[in-house]
């Protein structure tokens, strides 16, 4: 393998969403929208829950991660996109490049395990709640948060490393509209199957294994939630839970199309309509998914916007965590 030269590399073009004027004006309005809908919503959450005592429980802490998440996920990608829709320049730097690139993977790395604690925190707040305070402390929550945060960044430094020491061709133009690996193998001139083993081995045990577990967790909640006798419990725990679910199929399943499979099926089209996915609608998304049907949420946003309320919501202190689900 090649030793990482940076004063000897070039810039890349990124070859961006359209070459249509008019219609680089038309995504350019809409991802615009997305973005600062993903910022505002998702900043809004992560203030709320910081501020609101009521919603200082593991649930709340985790969805205020995953908000922050969102916030540095789409932050990478899509001010460089929106910048190439409005005629700005489309090249980026080698050690730009790959520089978005460690981001990026630092927070699909990150995702995947959060996702899995997230679903691992509701199978304990329903499945055992006379014991979810012990076992979702406050010490484990911080010890959780950060060992995904520590791994997630470990992770990226591998698949960044191993795709920063490639020697690439002339063509500089790469079929996306960020550094990512797959397109970058694309531009590689010696042989790239160390990299394609690393993203098989590394990337897919972090996502496999955070998959199955969440899907366990699911299962057996889902068993838990078909013993309980009322009806009202059901119904509030399935609506609770399948916000998470539908988040969780939407990541992984995009995340598994775009590195679980061959590089020589790469589409230029496909792979940006699902990165685009995950990397920009998902994050707007969120904040709705996980607050549309979230009663204490919604009061606290109400609470934290409404200056006139007369006097402090007096809130207890211990909270049944099978209430938060």
């Amino acid at each position: 393998m090649n030793r990482i030269n940076w004063t000897l590399e070039e810039d890349f073009t990124l070859a961006g969403l359209s070459s249509n004027h008019r219609i680089q004006h038309f995504l350019f309005v809409i991802f615009l929208f997305l973005y600062l809908m993903s910022i505002c919503g998702n900043l809004t959450i992560t203030t709320t829950i910081w501020m609101e005592r009521k919603l200082h429980t593991p649930m709340y802490f985790f969805l205020g991660n995953l908000s922050f998440l969102d916030i540095c996920y789409s932050s990478v990608t899509v001010p460089k996109m929106l910048l190439t829709l409005v005629g700005g320049s489309s090249e980026i730097s080698y050690k730009g490049c790959m520089a978005q690139l460690y981001f990026y993977i630092s927070c699909c790395s990150t995702e995947c395990l959060l996702l899995s604690i997230m679903g691992f925190d509701r199978y304990v707040a329903i499945c055992h709640p006379m014991h979810y305070t012990t076992i979702m402390n406050k010490r484990t929550c911080l010890q959780m948060a950060s060992g995904l945060w520590l791994i997630g960044f470990a992770t990226s430094i591998i698949h960044t490393v191993f795709t920063a020491r490639l020697p690439y061709c002339n063509s500089r133009m790469m079929s996306h509209f960020f550094c990512d690996i797959p397109p970058m193998l694309k531009l590689a001139c010696s042989d790239t199957f160390l990299n394609k083993v690393l993203i098989l081995t590394a990337g897919g045990f972090l996502g496999l294994s955070s998959f199955v577990l969440t899907l366990i967790s699911y299962i057996k909640i889902i068993s838990a939630i078909l013993k309980m006798h009322t009806k009202v419990g059901r119904s509030r725990a399935f609506s609770t839970c399948a916000s998470h679910l539908v988040v969780v199929l939407i990541f992984f399943g995009s995340i598994s199309f775009m590195y679980m499979r061959p590089t020589s099926n790469y589409s230029l089209e496909q792979d940006q309509l699902v990165s685009l996915l995950y990397a920009v609608v998902t994050p707007a998304l969120n904040p709705i998914i996980y607050t549309l049907r979230n009663k204490e949420v919604k009061n606290a946003l109400k609470k934290t916007f409404n200056k006139h309320d007369q006097g402090p919501h007096v809130i207890g202190d211990n909270i049944n965590p099978e209430e938060d689900y």
